[in-house]
């Protein structure tokens, strides 16, 4: 009797697997890592932008300037559009 009572305790302490070890909580992603993406692809894209328009022969302060606004144009879902 008492080594059914003994296999019947192991058993049910090791049948659900790993009873007394819980996965930690997913890390929250945090909202400045995407604000980070976001104005790195900016910078990225004008800075691109207005080397294309320089070497079409535009000035480089319009070029940077028209280069943003087509940014803001094109990307307008971002939230780094709306920053200057």
């Amino acid at each position: 009797m008492t080594k059914l009572l003994l296999l019947s305790c192991l058993t049910l302490a090791l049948a659900p697997g790993c009873m007394f070890s819980k996965k930690t909580a997913k890390p929250k992603e945090s909202s400045a890592i995407a604000s980070e993406v976001e104005e790195s692809f900016r910078k990225r894209w004008t800075e691109r932008r207005a080397a294309e328009l320089v070497a079409q022969g535009t000035a480089a302060d319009a070029a940077r300037s028209q280069a943003e606004g087509e940014f803001r144009e094109r990307y307008e879902f971002t939230q780094t559009a709306g920053k200057k």
